[in-house]
């Protein structure tokens, strides 16, 4: 549904110029978002951080994701894509970025957008106007997509390099070709001698350090993805289906403002909290097992993500307790070593010295077993098998170098979890936090991680 929100100076444009305004006069703008965008001036500082570390002569291209067909005439809500909703603010299918960086890192930025026209009226809204995209984005230049083919006709023989979107994340794997590998394709074959290059690295290393807009956003993203939980913490009983606990948080986040779940919920009982990727959530959740939910919630394009792991009856047994209580301990141990100038694999080893403590206290490994190798005791991966720690922001697990070393302004979420499938107990417990100078604040402050507090809690459940 489409909402007219009243905003602040620096987003006035006059609503309508270009567009279907119905005559209206006020100072406003109109567009499809449920969320307050970030000033225009922080896409204007993406664009000039990023042409800074470009040669003069290069033109950036980058695509909005498609809209991808599902059944018969069905599609799937639109997604988009990351790194021109990073550089552009821009929200809309079919949108392109065009960037031409001259010398000294100035640069030329063109917008390109799926012109508005009866039928999409009717049938879907208005898209944006120029006007529209130009008080969201900072561009000027805004024009219509058919004039993409005749721009590249004029701008590439002339670029010396061409600069792409390419999608080089390390854990991606999918056999779907994105609408920039497919455009990148095609420019490779009308223009072959052009020198295509990957903005990936660059953008991946800018978009690692988090400015104060982008922490308005995620601090809301992770408020909501807190608060959702609290909400239904009480309501959850033995009996209950997980897939009616994803409906309920599904509903708490998005009576906050929430456009969706920021990643398919995991609503993991019984055997399956050992099951790092279930999302079927289809069981019924037995008395006496624990239910494990990683959960978040996206606003403005930020997500949130968060683990906390609960016992279906109200009351963890001791076992239950133990475990809950090693895990709770390296994820405080964990926050406490998140410093600006740690490497993050040295951190990782130090979190699986300080697991493989809690796991010979619980009888899990031997002190043998972990004496064999005391600086890095790989054995902890039979119950310990992931990484503690993700950066998040415009990605669930968002984009960066491969071994970054934190500093201030990153976000990073904080999950350890312990494993046994044998005593059906998983239990994973996750946060997000912010580093600072001198400590990792915990951006979920709301969501309790105590056992007595999540115990209190879900004592207060209604009968």
């Amino acid at each position: 549904m489409s909402i007219i929100f009243r905003m602040p100076q620096f987003y006035i444009a006059e609503w309508g110029r270009g567009g279907y305004n119905g005559g209206h006069k006020e100072f406003e703008i109109m567009h499809t978002l449920r969320y307050e965008p970030i000033p225009a001036a922080f896409y204007n500082a993406t664009r000039d951080k990023l042409a800074a570390q470009l040669p003069a002569g290069s033109l950036v291209i980058v695509h909005a994701n498609d809209i991808y067909p599902t059944n018969a005439d069905g599609t799937l809500a639109h997604h988009q894509n990351a790194n021109l909703f990073y550089l552009t603010g821009i929200d809309q299918e079919e949108t392109i970025l065009l960037m031409r960086v001259q010398e000294d890192g100035k640069h030329e930025d063109t917008l390109l957008l799926r012109e508005t026209n009866e039928h999409i009226v009717i049938w879907e809204g208005a898209r944006l106007s120029k006007d529209d995209a130009t008080a969201l984005s900072g561009i000027a230049d805004v024009r219509w997509t058919n004039e993409y083919n005749a721009l590249l006709a004029a701008w590439v023989p002339a670029a010396k390099e061409v600069w792409l979107e390419r999608d080089n994340h390390p854990r991606r794997l999918t056999y779907v070709q994105t609408r920039n590998e497919r455009m990148a394709a095609a420019l490779q074959a009308s223009y072959p001698d052009a020198k295509l290059q990957s903005i990936y690295d660059i953008l991946a290393s800018m978009r690692l350090v988090k400015t104060e807009e982008e922490l308005v956003q995620i601090r809301e993203a992770c408020r909501i993805t807190g608060e959702g939980w609290v909400e239904i913490l009480g309501r959850v009983t033995p009996g209950m289906g997980e897939w009616e606990i994803e409906g309920m948080l599904g509903a708490a986040y998005i009576r906050r403002r929430a456009r969706k779940f920021s990643f398919h919920p995991i609503i993991a009982s019984g055997k399956d909290t050992c099951v790092l990727h279930y999302i079927s959530n289809h069981k019924c959740c037995a008395p006496g097992d624990l239910i494990l939910m990683d959960i978040g919630a996206e606003y403005g394009g930020y997500a949130g993500d968060m683990t906390r792991t609960i016992p279906a009856n109200g009351v963890f047994s001791p076992r239950q307790k133990a475990v809950y209580e090693a895990c709770l301990a390296v994820h405080r141990y964990a926050k406490d070593i998140m410093r600006p100038g740690l490497k993050k694999s040295e951190y990782e080893r130090m979190v699986r010295v300080r697991m493989a403590e809690e796991l010979v206290k619980l009888g899990l490994l031997t002190r043998q077993e972990v004496d064999a190798a005391p600086e890095n005791p790989l054995c902890v991966r039979k119950y310990f098998m992931h990484g503690t720690s993700h950066p998040i922001g415009l990605d669930v697990h968002d984009v960066g170098p491969a071994d970054p070393v934190f500093a201030v302004n990153q976000v990073w979420t904080i999950e350890p979890g312990i494993y046994i499938p044998e005593e059906n107990i998983g239990i994973r417990i996750e946060t997000d936090v912010l580093i600072h100078a001198d400590d990792a604040e915990d951006l979920i402050p709301n969501a309790p991680l105590e056992v007595k507090d999540i115990e209190e809690a879900m004592c207060h459940r209604p009968c």
